[in-house]
Order: C-alpha cells, then sequence, then structure tokens
C-alpha cells in the first residue's frame, strides 16, 4: 500500500500549502489509493523519520517499488507509471521533465523569496528593500513563463501532466502577494490545473486532518 507521511498540524497560513498536498494531488490524479502516517513537529525530529527524511520535512512516500522524500522526486515517481500524467512518447515526457525541474528550480526559489519574506519577516526594517528586488526577480520569471504559455492550456499544449501539477503548486503561492493580478494569463492557468476534481480532493484531504486537530504547545 502507498503511504504518504504528513503533519498533524501547521498553522492557519500554511494549511493547504504543506508540501505532501502535491503527492495526494499526484495520487488522485493517477487514481492510486494510500495511507497517511501522521506526524507532529516532534516526531519530525526523531531518529526514525531522520532516516526517511534527513532535513525532518515532509513528505515521505513509500510503495512496494521505492521510499523517496521530496515532493518533485515523489511526484515523478508517481507519474512515471501513470499515463494520466506523463505521457508515453519518449520526446514529450523529456520535456515534461524538463519542465517539472523548472517548476522547482527556476520559478519556485523566486517565489519563495517573496513569500517567505512576507510572511516570516513583513515587519523587519529590510523587508520593504528586499521585496521590491525579490519581486521584480519574481516577475521575470513569471514572464518568460507567462511567454511560454501563450496559445497552450498547458505546458505540454493541450495536456495536463505532472509538470503542470508541480508549476500550480508553486503558483499558488503567489496569490498571497497579489501577483496574479500582475498576471491574468498565469492566474486562468493556474486555475485550470486546480480546478481538477483531483487537486480538490487531495487538497479537502489535507485540510481534513488539520480541522480537528488541536494547536500543539509553543504555537
Amino acid at each position: 500500500m502507498r503511504e504518504v507521511t504528513a503533519y498533524t498540524w501547521v498553522p492557519d497560513f500554511a494549511q493547504g500549502f504543506v508540501k505532501d498536498l502535491r503527492v495526494r494531488w499526484a495520487l488522485e490524479e493517477a487514481g492510486l489509493p494510500y495511507t497517511e502516517r501522521l506526524i507532529d513537529h516532534q516526531q519530525k525530529l526523531m531518529p526514525d523519520h531522520l532516516a526517511r527524511q534527513p532535513f525532518a520535512q515532509v513528505p515521505v512516500y513509500r510503495d512496494d517499488r521505492a521510499e523517496l522524500f521530496e515532493s518533485g522526486a515523489i511526484v515523478l515517481h508517481i507519474a512515471g507509471g501513470s499515463p494520466a500524467l506523463m505521457p508515453e512518447d519518449a520526446a514529450a515526457r523529456a520535456r515534461v521533465m524538463s519542465w517539472a525541474f523548472a517548476a522547482l528550480n527556476s520559478v519556485e526559489p523566486s517565489v519563495a523569496n517573496v513569500m517567505g519574506t512576507r510572511l516570516f519577516h513583513g515587519e523587519a526594517p529590510w523587508a520593504a528593500g528586499y521585496l521590491e528586488s525579490a519581486r521584480a526577480m519574481m516577475d521575470a520569471r513569471l514572464k518568460q513563463l507567462s511567454r511560454w504559455l501563450k496559445g497552450r492550456n498547458y505546458l505540454e499544449a493541450e495536456r495536463f501532466t505532472a509538470a503542470d501539477l508541480l508549476m500550480a503548486s508553486v503558483l499558488r503561492e503567489i496569490e498571497r502577494d497579489g501577483g496574479f493580478d500582475r498576471f491574468p494569463d498565469l492566474a486562468a492557468y493556474c486555475e485550470r490545473c486546480v480546478s481538477r476534481p483531483a487537486f480538490k480532493r487531495a487538497l479537502e484531504a489535507q485540510l481534513s486532518v488539520f480541522a480537528g486537530a488541536e494547536v500543539p504547545a509553543g504555537f
């Protein structure tokens, strides 16, 4: 049975954005059932978890073929066995792989710079100046992505793939910063992705874990 390790609770701002959501979404798209292994923020520091995830994070995933950490690697592992997420044609598969890495390496770092500063350092005296520069860098990446998507519904033309799953997971973050106001075409692209029934099921599954959870001491 496939198993996804996720948190029992996270602060409100992180609910719906913890990266096990990407794995849940991929499994839902592929039509694959899974179980949850829920841990708290003390358990993530325990040796048994660090043996599976050296950076004390989630998700961790395992099935009868492998055990993996890092959401992008897990999504591509699932996609490799799912025609719903990965085309059969070798050239198309290569393009999907390229765009999957682009989502995580070319786009996500610039988005994370903006969102991390706003969420964790927004009141710092240096934040305003840094955010101006960070938003400019993010917008440059988003303009390049927008140019590629012109005339396309998805990264691989008319077909939703694992690359779109990862890219939309990254783009969801910019809504908190008003980035979609500057890029309505990317807003439409992201909405096409997250309006899929599989995403809605994945999001509901993550949020349902947090719905009845007690706030841990110290938070």
